[in-house]
């Protein structure tokens, strides 16, 4: 239960920060915060050195918890603080609803990048699932991914029109905790154009990587071409001893 407050009052600060709620850009200490949530002090400093390693606030000796002025300049699309890594939980637009369309579902065997990727063997089949992201009416990722069929037997394209890894949590009481990922920035091509509606002369940005169940079995290989204006990656450094 400690565990679920945590995250819900992470994900409730982050919204008031992003809907601009936060008096002066500093949050109220942590006995009147442990009061307004009727949880421990334990718990909100848990959720506040949360924010704080991901860079969205920074606590001044002698002075309070602020906002950072970055974060809220350049707050990244993706919000990493669910129970999974699933992007229709993590996708997060102030006010916005996220949506998916299913372009492609089939079953192949799993190629030699994918048995790499995976850690299956040549006999292996793969779902080959193809998703179209949007954000309220804008498409915003084309997102290819790879499942092993052994770990998921019952998939079906009904299942895949929604969160993979929320139906994963929920059904089989499995987790996507983890996740190996590159990003880059690539021409785009006549795919790309159609469904991200840009035009031939706009990038797109390449997310590609290995997300991996709470047991540690990699569970999915996603590539995602996310259109460039939606791909804002940020990071925190902090370099000072315990």
């Amino acid at each position: 239960m400690a565990d679920l407050a945590y995250r819900q009052i992470i994900q409730d600060i982050k919204k008031q920060i992003l809907n601009q709620e936060v008096t002066n850009n500093r949050l109220p200490d942590e006995r009147s915060l442990s009061e307004a949530y009727g949880v421990s002090r334990s718990t909100i400093k848990r959720a506040l050195n949360v924010l704080a390693q991901q860079g969205i606030i920074f606590k001044k000796r002698g002075s309070g918890t602020f906002i950072n002025p970055l974060y809220l300049k350049n707050h990244s699309l993706f919000q990493f603080d669910g129970n999974n890594l699933g992007m229709t939980d993590n996708i997060s637009m102030a006010g916005q609803k996220s949506t998916i369309q299913l372009l492609d579902y089939q079953v192949q065997p799993a190629s030699l990048e994918i048995q790499q990727n995976l850690f299956l063997n040549e006999h292996d089949f793969v779902y080959r699932i193809k998703r179209l992201r949007f954000v309220d009416d804008s498409p915003i990722i084309i997102e290819t991914g790879y499942i092993p069929i052994k770990l998921v037997p019952e998939l079906t394209p009904n299942i895949v029109k929604s969160s993979i890894f929320n139906y994963m949590d929920s059904e089989d009481h499995k987790r996507v905790i983890k996740s190996f990922m590159s990003i880059q920035v690539a021409p785009s091509t006549p795919e790309d154009q159609e469904l991200l509606s840009l035009t031939a002369t706009e990038p797109v940005g390449i997310m590609a990587g290995t997300f991996f169940l709470d047991d540690g079995t990699p569970f999915e290989f996603s590539s995602m071409r996310v259109h460039y204006r939606y791909l804002n990656y940020n990071t925190s450094i902090d370099l000072a001893e315990d």
